[in-house]
């Protein structure tokens, strides 16, 4: 016998020994847990059902009647059993989540592709899953799960995680699930959660909160003291950072990046007992930080760039560790590179617009309020003291009124003008009566537009050529199309889309959705966005200001309201994104109405990479854009007080200069202001009007005031005016 014959030999009889040696232990493995862990049939069946429910994931395919769930292969799918209970059901599926999906599919367009059918119900299927009384694990990720939260879920007692992470929940959050006691995680992140989050203190034990990714606000609720992750990141909370965060000695890490957090930051965040992590990003935050500030030495993370923040970086903060990372670009810091800072004055004037109103509107009615009773004390020394100080005693105590009643409902409200606040936070007021944002199909805009039929054809704009259709449902619109530029990064593309939908306010014409094509050839690769808008058929202020009849019923209240509708339009586009949207070509003819006389500003900039020009649109010469659109405000404010359109720099001069003029001798006014409303204002609420307009026609874009100031001092015009209107238009008349 060969030397192979012989080794083959040896080798056979190994095998089987170790085969004889091993079998039964691997009989042992086999059998042992049938027979321990097999699950109860109840629960079993209720497996079976979720998987239906869940329409057949492919974590839950390949199951039959003999699979033994408690012993399953690591995978997507982890299940946990104790006895003849489960206690964790983990399931990862690959579906899309809020995140991950240009942000084109509202609530109201739910369901869609990337979530569970129609058929799905999110109450069926949690009363499912609270059968299983025994769960202390439950992840549910990426699986498409859509519907609000039902408040069942609190019959869940016994769960410890609670993780239901990027799939499509809308809706509050049930206050009931402050009642799981034994909640240790909760993470809800990467939906479309909305309203104000409960009160979650009675959560005793809860040691993280992972809320990220949903539509949140708009104040941090109380929490408890034993949490170490907190992540409210990309949300809409707008308040300080809650004192109570000072307390909780455990933490170790803080996310509330990518909110509208303001006013100054807690010099003791640093040095939590615990902290490690800090991520303040894209915030609001102002004011300067203490020099004072220690920092917890185990602290290996710090961002907070993209803020208001001024002064200099506190030591412990600006050290060179290499341990520890450290942002604070695109401040106000004295700090750092000044190339990645913003200015002392944009840090000021952007904080002062953020700021709570309190006592700086306080502040400036009083100052307002002293103006006024100067002048009045003028006219009683020259008209008789008698009868003018009774006069000056009815508007004080009329001042009196309105400063106690600020909050209550007025005639402004009904012209969509709120009564005033000395620095106007940035408002997304709702896109009244608009249907929801969605994506087209090119099928859809060709049968809107006739196949882009000549005759469709209704302009062609700076930007993009605009065309006339007619949707299915009858409604009329209009729809853009931008030529893109060729070689374009799909992210670039993406980020531009996602902006879309924050142009829906009330004051704009506001956008239905798009149409995205591309062109596939690889020699010349571009694509073609179709942007849908809302059409409005009541024709222009530029046509109100020039046809008679119309200009007759347009009495001053009316002005107002259109003009403060103006300014909240321009406020959306400068403040309402990032970046802002300036250059805006803000003209009487791009300002349309409604038929409720609701200002609607149309033609503005798309920020969208042009296949010709750099996107933006900005008026030539201007270095400030932002500042331009506020002279071309101040021109609208013209037209509107004389009824006069202004088509040349020369008739815009001279307009000015007689309103000036005329603002030093209230009869001389007469003869510039439009014959249309003469009768129907305030002198007091016409003089404010007619200085804002002045200001904002400054040759200096500097001596501009801010969007935020105009609308103020709009609305305290309004607020004179309706004092005069409730007195019977009889006080403050002096033409």
């Amino acid at each position: 016998m060969g030397f192979s014959s012989v080794l083959s030999s040896k080798n056979m009889k190994n095998s089987w020994v170790s085969f004889c040696l091993l079998f039964p232990a691997f009989v042992l493995a086999v059998l042992v847990p049938v027979a321990t862990g097999q699950l109860s049939p109840s629960e079993t069946r209720i497996l079976f059902q979720i998987q239906k429910i869940l329409e057949y994931p492919v974590a839950l395919q390949g199951w039959s009647n003999w699979t033994n769930f408690c012993y399953l292969p690591p995978s997507s799918l982890r299940i946990v059993c104790s006895g003849t209970h489960i206690t964790e059901l983990t399931v990862i599926g690959n579906k899309s989540s809020p995140s991950k999906t240009p942000k084109s599919a509202p609530v109201s367009s739910i369901p869609s592709q990337q979530t569970l059918s129609k058929s799905f119900s999110i109450d069926s299927f949690f009363t499912v899953l609270t059968k299983l009384s025994n769960l202390k694990v439950l992840s549910l990720v990426s699986l498409g799960l859509w519907g609000p939260l039902p408040s069942k879920i609190n019959r869940l007692s016994s769960l410890q995680v609670l993780n239901i992470s990027s799939n499509f929940i809308y809706g509050d959050i049930p206050p009931t699930i402050s009642k799981l006691q034994s909640l240790k995680s909760l993470v809800l992140a990467d939906n479309l959660l909305s309203g104000s989050v409960p009160d979650l203190r009675s959560l005793a034990i809860l040691e993280e909160l992972n809320l990220g990714q949903n539509q949140l606000g708009q104040k941090v609720p109380p929490l408890g003291e034993t949490l170490v992750i907190i992540i409210l990141r990309k949300n809409f909370f707008r308040s300080e950072i809650p004192s109570r965060i000072m307390e909780l000695n455990k933490l170790q890490l803080l996310d509330i990046s990518f909110n509208k957090f303001l006013g100054p930051i807690h010099s003791s965040l640093f040095s939590l007992p615990a902290i490690q992590y800090l991520n303040l990003a894209y915030n609001q935050l102002s004011g300067a930080l203490s020099v004072n500030t220690t920092c917890n030495k185990n602290l290996n993370f710090v961002d907070i760039s993209h803020n208001l923040l001024i002064g200099k970086l506190p030591s412990c903060i600006g050290s060179n560790s290499p341990s520890r990372t450290v942002n604070i670009s695109w401040n106000c810091m004295s700090s750092g590179n000044s190339k990645y800072q913003h200015s002392d004055s944009y840090c000021h004037k952007e904080a002062m617009a953020v700021k709570p109103p309190g006592d700086l509107q306080k502040q400036k009615l009083s100052n307002k309020l002293g103006l006024t009773l100067a002048l009045i004390g003028g006219v009683v020394g020259m008209s008789g003291v008698v009868l003018l100080l009774v006069c000056a005693i009815i508007r004080k105590i009329r001042r009196r009124r309105l400063e106690e009643n600020k909050y209550e409902k007025s005639a402004a409200d009904k012209l969509g003008s709120p009564l005033p606040n000395r620095r106007v936070p940035q408002t997304r007021l709702p896109a009244l009566g608009l249907p929801p944002y969605r994506v087209f199909t090119l099928e859809e805009i060709d049968e809107a537009t006739k196949n882009f039929n000549p005759s469709s054809l209704a302009s062609e704009g700076f930007q993009a050529e605009i065309y006339k259709g007619w949707l299915t449902d009858g409604s009329v619109v209009l729809i853009k199309c931008f030529k893109l530029k060729q070689k374009l990064q799909p992210q670039t593309l993406a980020r531009h889309i996602e902006e879309l939908q924050n142009l829906r306010h009330r004051h704009l014409v506001s956008i239905l959705g798009h149409c995205t094509i591309t062109n596939q050839d690889h020699l010349n690769p571009a694509s073609t966005v179709f942007v849908v808008n809302e059409y409005v058929s009541n024709g222009s202020l530029k046509d109100c200001l020039t046809d008679w009849k119309r200009k007759e019923a347009l009495k001053w209240p009316q002005r107002m309201g259109i003009t403060i509708g103006i300014a909240r339009g321009i406020q959306h586009l400068h403040t309402g994104m990032v970046p802002g949207i300036f250059g805006n070509d803000i003209k009487v003819e791009n300002i349309l109405l409604d038929e409720t006389l609701t200002a609607k500003i149309s033609n503005y900039n798309i920020l969208m990479p042009l296949k010709d020009e750099g996107g933006l649109r900005l008026p030539k010469g201007s270095e400030n854009p932002e500042k331009e659109d506020i002279f071309q405000f101040g021109a609208i404010l013209l037209q509107v007080i004389t009824g006069r359109r202004v088509t040349e720099t020369s008739e815009l001069d001279d307009t000015k200069s007689e309103l000036e003029s005329g603002l030093a001798e209230g009869l001389k006014l007469r003869g510039f202001i439009d014959s249309s409303i003469l009768g129907s204002f305030a002198f007091d609420s016409l003089k404010t009007t007619i200085q804002i307009a002045i200001n904002c026609l400054s040759k200096d874009p500097s001596k501009r005031p801010s969007i935020e100031d105009v609308i103020w001092n709009l609305q305290y015009s309004m607020q004179v005016q309706e004092g005069w209107t409730s007195s019977g238009g009889n006080l403050g008349t002096f033409i």
